[in-house]
């Protein structure tokens, strides 16, 4: 639990930003905290400030105090270096995170009182300490954004603004949620810029010379620091024309689209007035719209920060739904996480949590009923995703729930969940739903009226304590605990919601049910077993409670409550009707309407279908097994969109006609909500391709399609677009999509299905619609790429692919993605929507092999500069292609790209890309799990990214996808890498005693042999002189040198000498490996394999690969030459092989010439295709995967681990 804060409160503070320069992207300022000792004795102030400089620390503005910085995020595990496992990095993590907490009572800054200011400490007295401080190109907490080129900062469109919650990374203060205090800002800026902060604007001042003005702002409401924030550029402002205390801001040219996008904006603040029943609790709000945001829209007290990628016109449809949903979103935190804040991270559920709650309730206002249920489904199964494969979130981890149930080891998680700056951002943003999910479990349990009234009621405190001063000591009511909150509901409706609280905040994981039942038809009852087999999983707990079985019979619906207390609930529930399969009658539905349903496809039992927990007031998944055709009752005629959704779910594992039709009729049904009708689009396709064998007619959907949307004379021509009616938009987006998924017998898109789509392309016609098609035409480039299958080449493995190559309808739908992705450039569409899809079309084209799989295009594409969603459509193919054919460079590039790209949003955004796609799979000894990527990351989470707490975590993400937990197997420990060094360095010592013993048999050797034919000898080695281009390394010893040039060369080499080809002399004798290990052959075991005589098999070079014949190899001595000119080459091939150099290929073919020209023309070989395999080694992996007899242990990998 929080401690209380033993030294001080702080009432006031003032924020003054002087020195504000874009050039060198740095801040010069001044704060003065006003802080109130709790006791006589303080000695020590602490502060919190991360990559701030601080130059001065003065109290009451005439005593200097010493001031000590220590952060320990700078090296998180300092204790332990050699470390490279998340399970201890997890614990110095949370170690770290504590001793700068400012809730127990911590900081990065020590002020110590100076002995002469120790008078001016007293219980209750106010301590002015006031601090200089400048900041240089921060890394985190605040972003410069300036376009590069000529002009202005006004005409470039620069501006710069704070993002996250973290106030410490931009100045000194007490960075926690639970020190509200009251707000002096001010801001130093150009004449032409504006700066936008907190509370209300006072006054703006200029200077004497009137180029820099100064802009005032007050906060009386009390607000802690982290929701401080500031934007300034060369804004536009709007004032809301239907509530003039709502000012908007955007940048330069971007008016238009900014009126369209805020016009809706009053309808969210008088909705959640009128739900709470409370006044919004500020005199202003403002809305800044910047560029380069690392999330959607920040709130923030009194302002939120919100992403340009959010204007849109008034022709645009589907951004509409996102950017009223954020905007909603941020004037509900106003309420609950600016004005109300959180007493201790482990109350982050309610702050994010209430406000979410809220925005749900608007959404189902703005947006209907069925998009809210269908929006709580999503989360539900977000939610139970990602618990089933981490663990269960526990919302508040501090205090254990009253039965004193620990968390299982099965769901602890990689990192702590016990601090906001240690958390992973997809736990926070899980949790985030989950919060919401239990707050409406919540309402259900007291009910919506009563739970808005305990909202209204800490509202109505908190507004109280605002108008007070601290001293009062009702400033508390501005903060919001788990504990407060439960007293809170108790208070407002009587009931005490603790057992709740314990099961469901207090506990992490959810319930799985499994349902299966029998129809009993002498007893005319269904028999129900419901089972919780899954208990010792991962994220799944044991569920004791009331659960609800809902059944719909032919005489209506009827709800039974069942109660669960043991993993196996069997019960028998008695049917309300008789089954009657032959008589036609309306049968009632839940919501009271009567329907016809042909009932000729049941059987005996009156149950037409089975729901479990239908209004989803549990944190559950459900498992329901039944016939196929109470699946397809409940498709076509329960109006709950959950229950329909659970139906196509279902009906993929039953491909038959019956379920055709019923999918048919689904997206052919105007009262079907149309998300619903999409996904059933969706599961045709599925199930059409289940039945291929005995589809008959049309592919799937295409008459649906031409009858909704062809032309009256000619249904294959497509009508003019008209999307008014939006319902048949979404749909005339997805069938294309959902068609280009059907397959024929041979695997293929079936050809009609690719010339409907090209046809598509060719009649679109939008000149007579109010609202743009850039969605529609991504839509069908989605589609386009979706038709592609895997290559069936009848080319040799390994030929380059042409034009030629291609099939007839590839190559048509290559050309339509290459005239859509050059018409992109000239006509650029709403966000690029187009160029994304075709970017993801190409990089298909490429996984299936009708394009050589190549990076350069996605690489152009990902450079700053390109907008945000281009280049991160981009990373994901380069994601991808690394994936697949990248080489450690590639992943380099990426890594890069993570560290250091210009754009907060793309460095997060690739992030998770590589964490969803990770380039290789776990302990899986990949080219790519390199001991420099283990270190590379380390270093990031260790000590680099000190002062970026959001990406820190998603390395620690990435680190996790990559190693888990323990140490990655590529780096071994260093205890085995200095035993593996030390036997390296005795089978080294034994190696160069063996050399010594062998160079004595050559010489020896070599000197009989002179003797044998010494005049002829002594002629030659007279003539050859090796003199080196390069000068040779006198660094390396000279024993060393002489043992490398001694080695005979026909014991070095795997292939024997005579049957290499000869190369070029000049020779880089300065990359000579010294201490290069060779394996030398005794002079016995030569004579074994081959007589004095005998010429060696062509072969290879440097492989053990197979050896062939060469036409005249056997030929007599005589015409082989005479032994002097066959001594000559044996000097100079002695040099290739002595030196293992290695040639670029340029220069290979360079001596390929040189060797043509000087050799006599050669009778045509047999053996002819050996060249072509000499050549191409290059390109295909060169390494046998078994080691040669050449190599040695010396030359192992040192990165095993044992």
């Amino acid at each position: 639990m929080k401690k209380e804060r033993t030294g001080d409160n702080c009432p006031h503070q003032i924020l003054s930003l002087t020195g504000i320069s874009f050039e060198r992207r740095s801040v010069i300022g001044f704060v003065e905290l006003t802080i109130v000792p709790l006791k006589d004795n303080l000695r020590y102030i602490r502060l919190n400030a991360k990559q701030c400089r601080i130059y001065r620390v003065c109290l009451n503005d005439q005593y200097e105090a010493n001031f000590q910085y220590f952060d320990p995020f700078l090296d998180i595990c300092q204790a332990d270096p050699n470390t490279r496992s998340l399970e201890v990095f997890s614990q110095f993590h949370l170690s770290a995170a504590q001793k700068i907490d400012p809730d127990h009572n911590s900081g990065e800054l020590h002020v110590q009182i100076p002995e002469e200011a120790a008078h001016l400490v007293g219980e209750g007295r106010g301590l002015r300490i006031g601090i200089e401080f400048s900041l240089e190109s921060p890394q985190g907490g605040m972003h410069f954004v300036v376009p590069d080129g000529e002009g202005t900062l006004v005409e470039k469109s620069a501006h710069m603004f704070t993002y996250g919650h973290s106030a410490r990374l931009w100045f000194p203060c007490v960075d926690s949620f639970a020190e509200p205090c009251t707000w002096k800002l001010e801001f130093t800026v150009d004449e032409s810029l504006t700066a936008v902060s907190c509370g209300e604007l006072v006054d703006v001042v200029y200077t004497p010379d009137h180029r820099r003005k100064t802009f005032h702002y007050l906060v009386n409401t009390p607000a802690c620091a982290p929701n401080i924030a500031l934007a300034i550029g060369p804004f536009e402002t709007y004032v809301d024309p239907f509530m003039n205390e709502v000012t908007h801001y955007c940048l330069p040219n971007l008016l238009q689209i900014l009126k369209n996008t805020v016009r809706y904006l009053h309808e969210a603040f008088e909705f959640y007035e009128e739900t709470l029943s409370t006044r919004y609790p500020y005199p202003c709000y403002k809305q800044v719209f910047v560029d380069e945001t690392e999330d959607d829209a920040t709130a923030y007290t009194t302002m939120s920060i919100m992403s340009t990628h959010l204007l849109h016109s008034i022709a645009i449809i589907d951004q509409t739904y996102a950017s009223r949903k954020a905007m909603a979103q941020a004037v509900a935190e106003q309420f609950f996480g600016c004005f109300i804040t959180m007493q201790n991270w482990s109350d982050l559920w309610l702050a994010k949590g209430i406000p979410d709650y809220m925005c749900g309730l608007y959404s189902k206002k703005c947006f209907g009923n069925n998009e809210y249920r269908y929006i709580i489904h999503q989360e539900l199964q977000e939610v139970v995703g990602y618990e089933e494969q981490y663990g269960g979130i526990v919302l508040d981890p501090w205090q254990p729930p009253a039965s004193g149930a620990r968390v299982e080891a099965k769901d602890v998680f990689y990192f702590p969940v016990r601090n906001v700056h240690t958390m992973s951002p997809r736990y926070i943003e899980i949790m985030r739903k989950k919060s919401h999910l239990v707050l409406r479990m919540l309402e259900q349990r007291i009910g919506q009226e009563l739970l808005l009234q305990v909202f209204n009621k800490q509202l109505s405190l908190a507004t109280n304590a605002a108008n007070t001063k601290i001293g009062s000591g009702l400033w508390g009511h501005l903060l919001l605990s788990t504990n407060l909150f439960v007293k809170a509901i108790f208070t407002v409706t009587g009931k005490d919601m603790a057992v709740f609280v314990d099961q469901w905040v207090r506990t992490g994981g959810h319930a799985k049910f499994q349902l299966t039942s029998v129809f009993n038809r002498k007893r005319n009852t269904v028999e129900l077993e419901i089972r919780q087999d899954c208990v010792h999983e991962r994220g799944i707990r044991k569920y004791v409670g009331p659960l609800l079985v809902q059944l719909q019979e032919l005489d209506g619906t009827f709800k039974h409550m069942l109660q669960i207390e043991n993993t196996v609930v069997k019960a028998d529930i008695t049917c309300h009707s008789k089954s009657r399969r032959n008589k036609k009658k309306k049968i009632p539905l839940c919501t009271g309407e009567e329907v016809d349903m042909d009932l000729s496809a049941m059987d005996d039992s009156p149950v037409l279908w089975i729901r479990l927990d239908p209004e989803m007031s549990l944190l559950r998944s459900t498992v329901i097994s039944q016939p196929d055709y109470q699946w397809q009752y409940q498709l076509r005629h329960e109006r709950d969109v959950t229950a329909q959704s659970e139906a196509i779910d279902a009906l993929h594992n039953y491909p038959e006609p019956a379920t055709r039709k019923a999918l048919t009729d689904v997206i052919e049904n105007e009262q079907t909500y149309y998300k619903i009708r999409c996904r059933a689009a969706h599961c045709l396709t599925k199930v059409a391709n289940a039945m291929i064998s005995s589809w008959v007619g049309p592919p799937a959907m295409l008459t649906i399609f031409r009858k909704m949307f062809g032309s009256f004379a000619a249904p294959h021509i497509i009508k003019q677009n008209n999307f008014d009616n939006l319902q048949h938009y979404f749909l005339q987006k997805t069938i294309p999509v959902a068609m280009a998924g059907l397959r024929n017998i041979h695997g293929i898109c079936p050809p009609e299905v690719v010339r409907f789509l090209l046809d598509l392309f060719k009649y679109n016609d939008n000149s007579k619609n109010h609202f743009s098609d850039n969605y529609y035409k991504a839509a069908l480039v989605d589609a386009l790429a979706a038709t592609i299958t895997p290559v069936i080449s009848v080319l040799q493995p390994g030929a380059p692919i042409t034009a030629d190559s291609l099939s007839a309808d590839t190559r048509l739908v290559l050309e339509e993605i290459t005239r859509v992705l050059n018409l992109e450039k000239v006509l650029p569409c709403y966000k690029n929507t187009v160029t994304v899809s075709c970017l993801r079309a190409i990089r298909r084209l490429q996984q299936c092999g009708h394009l050589p799989s190549i990076p350069t295009v996605f690489r152009a594409y990902a450079q700053y500069g390109q907008y945000i969603d281009v280049r991160l459509a981009a990373f994901e193919c380069l994601v991808d292609f690394v994936r697949v054919d990248g080489k450690p460079e590639d992943l380099s590039s990426l890594l890069t790209a993570v560290e250091s790209d210009a754009d907060p949003c793309v460095r997060h955004g690739l992030a998770r890309l590589l964490i969803n796609m990770p380039p290789f799979e776990r302990a899986q000894r990949h080219r790519l799990d390199t001991e420099a990527v283990v270190h590379r990351l380390w270093n990031n989470i260790n000590c680099l990214l000190s002062n970026d707490a959001r990406l820190r975590c998603d390395l620690v993400d990435l680190y996790y996808t990559l190693y888990g937990l323990k140490r990655p197997i590529c780096v071994p420990l260093p205890e085995i890498q200095a035993m593996m060094k030390q036997m390296h360095h005795k089978e080294r010592e034994r190696l160069e005693r063996e050399r010594e013993r062998e160079k004595e048999k050559e010489r020896e050797r070599e000197r009989l042999k002179e003797m044998e034919i010494k005049p002829v000898i002594k002629q030659e080695v007279e003539d050859v002189k090796y003199e080196p281009e390069v000068p040779m390394d006198t660094s390396l010893p000279i024993t060393a040198m002489d043992r490398i040039v001694d080695i005979p060369l026909d014991d070095m080499l795997p292939v024997p000498l005579s049957s290499i080809k000869e190369e070029d002399v000049k020779i880089d004798v300065t990359s000579v490996p010294t201490e290069l290990p060779v394996r030398v052959f005794s002079d016995d075991n030569k004579r074994e394999f081959m007589t004095d005589n005998a010429v060696a098999l062509p072969g290879i070079p440097g492989t053990s690969g197979p050896v062939g014949f060469e036409p005249g190899m056997f030929r007599d001595k005589d015409d082989m030459g005479a032994p002097k000119a066959k001594k000559k080459k044996k000097e100079k091939k002695k040099h290739k092989h002595k030196h293992k150099h290695k040639h670029s290929s340029k220069d290979k073919s360079k001596e390929h010439k040189d060797k043509d020209r000087s050799l006599p023309p050669r009778p045509p070989s047999s053996t002819e295709h050996l060249k072509i395999k000499e050549e191409t080694r290059e390109t295909l992996s060169s390494f046998s995967s078994s080691q040669s007899p050449s190599e040695d242990i010396s030359s192992m990998p040192s990165n095993m681990s044992f």
